[in-house]
């Protein structure tokens, strides 16, 4: 088998870990042929050519000059790999890739996750963080493989057998001027054939360990991506739902076609005292609703509350399911079924009323579960279409901007009232914070013109038809399902 290696290397500052990868690749049993691709030339191995020269005059467009490469030289190799010149691909994740690859669908492909080591040996997968998270309705089983789709299709990097290239040549994605969008320019060259050229990215999640790749750097442990116990979790929630074969879906879509996915809900959101300590402490059964990996609903449980989540899924959801907390799974509907009998004295919607059509009439299927005097806690992002015009200044926009085209509302103060209003709920204040992720970013500079965030709390109106001092479903607030 011969393949054909192309490494995009940018300046010096990673020649240490391209002389480590390129001796990686010398040391296969396979007839492999590597082309470095830098913007200036490279002592590099005798047998390894260097390509001087960028798609255009930005420094990002280097990793887009593969694919002229990959055309020029289609009929000569059996296998395409292009990286960056910090990924580590072994002899052993070729060999998987190409054992589990005769299983799949014309469709689909093999794609990898990065892996980093700590100096104590812990793993950090950095793939997973901010909006991206596991597609639970893709799971499925080729041959001996379980494999599902994860959201961040990233990895720095992926291989393409002759057959899969050619495809992608003909469906005209792959062939295409340095260009971003759900991701930036270096982002989108290593991920053009799973987004733009008919391809479904899947993992192997039952052999997970040999389709990760090293990172070298190292450089995003402590500041994000999840250790192996959290992806650990969330692969055996997958397999559970591969082996009992039953139907997993998500609750809402928490994305936006926005430029980057801006504004996407945070999967993995930091705790929010700040905005819990909102909740009055009176409250003792909070209702959740889109929880993700639960990191406020367990500081709740931690302080004595008792707490229900209605997750986004039940992969996000497993880590602190396993740690006690209540979950209800199933669409809005179907949750809001299983705690018909429930009361509660705070219902949470953090960032999420802004991800559904009718937000109004989400928060009338739920707040009839409020006991009188009950409150709502939500948190929004503040006018985030005026930020994203202010953001992309100079940049591609949006021609209109709505809810249909962007999938996420313009959320205000005013309108988080409008929708309180609607639903039988009457506002009792609102503030303006920062979110916890804003710092440093272009999204913080605004701050002197307004917050990022806005939070509100609102209050079940009385209702008429309810016997006054009534405590219905009170001794059921938080019993099990």
């Amino acid at each position: 088998m011969r393949i054909l290696v192309a490494i995009a290397s940018y300046g010096h500052a990673n020649d240490l870990y391209l002389d480590r990868v390129i001796n990686e690749y010398r040391s296969m049993q396979f007839d492999v042929d590597v082309v470095v691709l830098s913007n200036i030339e490279k002592a590099v191995p005798p047998a390894v050519e260097c390509l001087v020269g960028l798609p255009t005059k930005d420094p990002w467009s280097l990793p887009f000059l593969h694919k002229k490469l990959f055309l020029d030289r289609l009929n000569l190799y059996d296998l395409f790999i292009y990286s960056e010149d910090d990924i580590l691909i072994t002899e052993e994740n070729i060999s998987a890739f190409l054992d589990v690859g005769s299983a799949l669908k014309e469709d689909e492909i093999v794609g990898f996750l990065r892996v980093e080591y700590g100096p104590d040996g812990e793993r950090n997968f950095p793939e997973v963080h901010g909006h991206f998270r596991w597609d639970c309705e893709s799971v499925r089983v080729r041959g001996g493989y379980t494999l599902a789709h994860f959201t961040n299709e990233h990895s720095a990097c992926y291989i393409l057998t002759r057959q899969q290239l050619t495809k992608a040549i003909a469906s005209g994605g792959f062939l295409v001027a340095p260009h971003e969008g759900e991701y930036d320019l270096l982002c989108s060259a290593a991920t053009d054939p799973y987004t733009q050229c008919g391809f479904r990215k899947l993992i192997p999640i039952s052999h997970i360990d040999q389709f990760w790749v090293h990172h070298l750097p190292n450089k995003y442990i402590g500041h994000f991506g999840v250790d192996q116990r959290e992806l650990g979790s969330q692969i055996s929630a997958l397999l559970l739902i591969a082996s009992q074969e039953k139907r997993c879906r998500p609750l809402l879509n928490t994305e936006t076609s926005l430029w980057h996915k801006m504004y996407s809900k945070d999967c993995y959101e930091p705790i929010r005292s700040e905005v819990l300590s909102l909740i009055p402490k009176s409250a003792e059964r909070i209702l959740s609703i889109g929880s993700a990996s639960g990191a406020n609903e367990l500081w709740l449980l931690e302080t004595g509350k008792q707490v229900v989540a209605v997750p986004l899924d039940d992969v996000i959801s497993n880590k602190s399911a396993a740690r006690g907390l209540q979950v209800v799974s199933g669409d809005l509907d179907a949750a809001r079924a299983k705690i018909s009998s429930m009361r509660f004295d705070c219902i949470l919607f953090l960032n999420v009323l802004q991800f559904v059509h009718r937000p109004e009439h989400l928060l009338r299927l739920f707040v009839d579960a409020l006991l009188p005097g009950g409150v709502v806690l939500i948190t929004a992002p503040n006018r985030p279409y005026v930020r994203y015009r202010w953001q992309r200044k100079g940049g591609p926009r949006h021609s209109r901007l709505s809810f249909e085209t962007t999938r996420i509302h313009n959320t205000s103060s005013s309108v988080i009232r409008r929708w309180c209003v609607e639903s039988g709920l009457s506002m009792e204040r609102t503030s303006k914070v920062d979110s916890p992720r804003a710092n440093g970013s272009k999204q913080n500079r605004l701050s002197a013109l307004f917050a990022s965030e806005v939070v509100a709390l609102a209050k079940r109106m009385p209702d008429p038809n309810e016997r006054r001092g009534s405590k219905r479903g009170v001794g059921n607030a938080c019993g099990p399902l």
